[in-house]
């Protein structure tokens, strides 16, 4: 005997689609990832500074969000290359390390094997470091079948299929071989196996 059942919870999905870039669409892609890295690099920077700190017996220093959005806020009111760029990826790069590195602070405090631990952020070099943006939902919108992002940047998304719903979040990666996409975050309908 077979029932047949129905779920109304939804879950979250991730659905995925290449983006074709203008020079110009490219040229402030790359300008903003090369911020954003900065910011990463500087979050890296006072995370270990923290630490030595801590490890010399001295004045404890602490590495939280809280003081990480301080430095981006001094930063940008500081240096106007920086400030030339969108807020939200910037902020969200610092929430990514936040969770990073809380990830690998409760594994050392969890006691895990090395080989499974999740190691401390390192620094992203230009070299051998990809593209990654990620936008929350004030950072972006769609508007005719075209993907706006934050700091006036365009661009053409190829649809494959339609989204179910409005996307929470969009996050804007180049992969190895150059190529473009974009992968958005929206509500999906969870169906049980039958």
């Amino acid at each position: 005997m077979t029932t047949e059942a129905t779920t109304k919870d939804t879950g979250h999905a991730r659905y995925t689609f290449r983006v074709r870039l203008s020079k110009t669409a490219r040229r402030a892609l790359e300008a903003e990832w090369d911020r954003c890295r900065w910011i990463w690099n500087e979050c890296v920077a006072k995370s270990r500074q923290a630490h030595a700190q801590s490890r010399a017996g001295g004045e404890k220093l602490t590495c939280g969000p809280a003081q990480l959005d301080r430095m981006l806020t001094d930063a940008r009111g500081g240096m106007p290359w920086l400030a030339e760029g969108a807020s939200v990826p910037q902020q969200q790069v610092i929430r990514d390390f936040a969770r990073s590195r809380a990830k690998a602070l409760k594994d050392i405090k969890d006691r895990l094997a090395q080989h499974r631990r999740a190691g401390m952020p390192r620094f992203k070099r230009k070299r051998d470091s990809r593209p990654s943006l990620n936008y929350t939902r004030r950072g972006f919108r769609l508007k005719e079948g075209r993907l706006h992002l934050a700091g006036q940047i365009v661009l053409s998304v190829v649809w494959s299929r339609a989204l179910p719903a409005d996307p929470s979040s969009v996050r804007v990666y180049q992969d190895t071989l150059g190529h473009w996409y974009a992968s958005f975050v929206a509500p999906a309908q969870v169906e049980p196996l039958v």
